[in-house]
């Protein structure tokens, strides 16, 4: 059930991150999705926000959210 949930999270994150236009903005929203994301699957908040905020800085260096 959880592969299914950050699967989810991913396409959704990957999708939003493309709409954003610098790295910080793109962090921000992959910090607030990691956590939501974290709460609802009973994780730690923290450091779903880190990997978040990771996720979404990188994502565009990484070729994923051109």
């Amino acid at each position: 059930m959880q592969i299914k949930v950050w699967t989810i999270a991913a396409i959704l994150v990957t999708t939003l991150s493309g709409c954003l236009e610098n790295d910080g903005e793109r962090a921000v929203a992959g910090a607030a999705a990691g956590a939501i994301i974290a709460d609802a699957t009973d994780n730690n908040v923290l450091a779903g926000a880190a990997i978040g905020a990771g996720a979404g800085a990188l994502c565009d260096d990484a070729g994923i959210c051109r």
